[in-house]
């Protein structure tokens, strides 16, 4: 995402968003988005070296944290999986 938070244009469409999904984020990037987000240190420890299936979500001026552990043992996660290997 580090050439996306460079563009004006583009840091202006994420400002201006009413929802946004960020999973795992880089040091650089986590640094850029605190800012144009207003996001505290607290939450930016739900994208700061975290598994699959955590993050933050930007809804409105909210930001909720996310955690979903789907089953890995299941029809569904097979078919629904973006992982080649699995």
């Amino acid at each position: 995402m580090d050439d996306l938070l460079q563009s004006h244009t583009a840091r202006t469409m994420l400002a201006n968003s009413e929802f946004i999904v960020m999973l795992n984020q880089s040091s650089t990037d986590r640094k850029e988005l605190a800012e144009l987000l207003n996001i505290s240190d607290l939450q930016l420890s739900y994208i700061t070296n975290v598994d699959a299936g955590n993050g933050l979500m930007k809804i409105g001026s909210s930001l909720v944290p996310f955690s979903d552990q789907f089953p890995r043992d299941t029809m569904l996660y097979k078919l629904m999986t973006t992982k080649p290997g699995e």
